[in-house]
């Protein structure tokens, strides 16, 4: 009874509160647009392989490699506008303020990707020739893909600062039609490309210039048109920056640290293996990044809420937020995760169609999903210390995951293969949920940590490890496409109501009858 009222309170604060009244609507569209923009994946990504090859795709891998790294030198910026703008959102009084803080970071955050661009297209010769491993691709056309690289960088570099401008601001619907037109226009297009002009990486990389360009153009004209009116034209004005600074010095070393942490495998991976086997790694890492864009759906809806409601200092509702939230958060990723990592080769074969492809990368899309779960669950505890401005327990914390990931990477890579790399990715996950969660809970919502175990995590979690387990051991295989297709969505099902029937906040929401408040 207790817990069910708990979940009725919150439907109370969710309908009179002015912020929360479009969070399920916001919700709603971050994780269709996170279903769209892997739905473009999965069909794609299997025409990319079967045009280009395996190792030209590695070639994509190794762009998308770099393009995470490069996010270091975002200098914790695009983080701090979503903050900031979810701050200035309950301050409509300060819109000119808002509208200059943006100009300001606007013309540095341009300014950094033109560096980044110029730096990649004169490292492309090195880069191309004593980097990447490629047995069919000709030096000049890895010279060529990689100088691709580079102007392709400087279109995608500002994307990031106007998404999270927009998420700030709490315009996911608008932030997720950009992102369902731009994922299909970039990827569905150049399979088209590929398809009609050429099947070559060269043309691969051609039509990302060419959509990018455009999409960056569309996504600064409708931040700045979302953004509160003002009295005047926008300032720089430098000032502002010291408000900022702290948070934003913070997060950018967070950002560093996280991103060396995350990239860590593939950077050695693509030193160390040929191509075609580091394009096998590419591929089998979809897995985790299918999950990855469920949790940035969730994180870019709740993140705005925390803020603002610790802008009002009301603890109460952040307490009730942050445990349905993670139990949301579970649903979302543990039984998908449970059922990809246990019946990897099965989905891979159904994917791919290429029996060579689900043998070998199966085996580490089985580790890297569960991985990419672990640091999921974290999400929610790091949103809370990034509301609350709290941002030195990260940075240690990613600090020494990462003095630990680069020499453990290089070792496990070198005597078991790619394999070794996902297991010391797994491994590290473990190491900063045990740490980060118990330190989390010394400081913040001191009393939660153990209801946000033994009731957000541990029912669902064996719910679904009990069904999909179970699946596991009577399901035989081979079988037909559409079987294993039906079999593995009927899995998927049963552990998600298992899991569901045990998460106590969600399940209390959906019973509840609506109150007239």
């Amino acid at each position: 009874m207790t817990i069910c009222m708990s979940g009725r309170g919150l439907m109370i604060f969710v309908r009179n509160s002015k912020y929360v009244s479009g969070l399920k609507l916001n919700l709603a569209a971050n994780l269709m647009g996170s279903a769209w923009a892997m739905l473009v994946q999965l069909v794609c990504i299997p025409l990319y392989v079967k045009f280009m090859g395996v190792e030209a795709y590695g070639l994509v891998g190794f762009y998308l490699m770099l393009q995470a790294m490069l996010q270091i030198l975002d200098l914790g910026l695009s983080p701090t506008m979503n903050r900031e703008m979810a701050r200035y959102s309950v301050e409509p009084e300060k819109a000119n303020d808002a509208r200059d803080l943006v100009r300001t970071l606007e013309v540095g955050y341009w300014l950094i990707g033109v560096l980044i661009s110029l730096a990649l297209i004169a490292a492309a010769p090195w880069i191309a020739g004593h980097w990447i491993k490629a047995n069919g691709i000709p030096a000049r056309g890895l010279r060529e893909a990689v100088t691709l690289m580079g102007v392709l960088a400087f279109f995608q570099w500002p994307m990031s600062f106007y998404q999270g401008g927009l998420t700030g601001l709490r315009k996911q619907v608008l932030f997720n039609l950009l992102r369902i037109l731009g994922s299909t226009a970039t990827n569905g297009g150049a399979v088209v490309a590929l398809w009609l002009i050429s099947p070559t990486i060269h043309v691969f990389f051609l039509w990302l210039v060419a959509t990018n360009a455009v999409m960056v153009l569309v996504w600064t004209m409708f931040f700045w048109k979302s953004l509160p009116e003002g009295s005047r034209s926008p300032q720089l004005r430098p000032k502002l920056l010291r408000n900022i600074g702290y948070f934003a010095a913070g997060i950018s070393g967070i950002a560093t640290f996280s991103l060396i942490l995350g990239q860590a495998d593939k950077l050695v991976l693509s030193r160390v293996l040929d191509l075609k086997v580091f394009g096998y790694y590419t591929i089998a890492g979809v897995f985790g990044t299918g999950l990855v864009l469920i949790v940035s759906s969730v994180f870019n809806t709740i993140f705005p809420q925390f803020s603002a409601l610790v802008a009002q200092g009301d603890e109460a509702a952040i307490i009730r937020l942050y445990h349905k939230s993670t139990q949301l958060m579970l649903l979302l990723i543990i039984p998908l995760t449970a059922v990809l990592a246990l019946f990897s080769a099965e989905v891979l074969q159904l994917w791919t169609r290429n029996p060579e492809v689900a043998r070998n990368a199966g085996p580490i899309a089985s580790i890297l999903v569960l991985a990419a779960a672990i640091n999921g669950l974290m999400f929610l505890p790091f949103t809370l210390q990034l509301a609350y401005g709290w941002t030195s327990l990260g940075l240690k914390i990613t600090i020494f995951l990462t003095i630990i990931v680069v020499p453990g990477v290089w070792f496990m890579a070198k005597h078991y293969g790619p394999i070794g790399a996902a297991y010391v990715f797994l491994g590290l996950q473990l190491v900063n949920m045990l740490i980060g969660v118990p330190l989390t809970h010394r400081r913040l919502l001191r009393q939660e940590m153990t209801k946000w175990f033994l009731q957000d995590i541990a029912p669902p979690l064996a719910a679904s490890v009990l069904v999909v387990g179970l699946a596991r051991v009577f399901v035989s295989t081979p079988m037909p496409p559409l079987v294993t297709l039906g079999v593995l969505l009927l899995v998927l099902l049963a552990a998600l109501l298992a899991a569901t029937s045990v998460a106590p906040q969600i399940r209390c929401s959906l019973l509840a009858k609506p109150s007239a408040s």
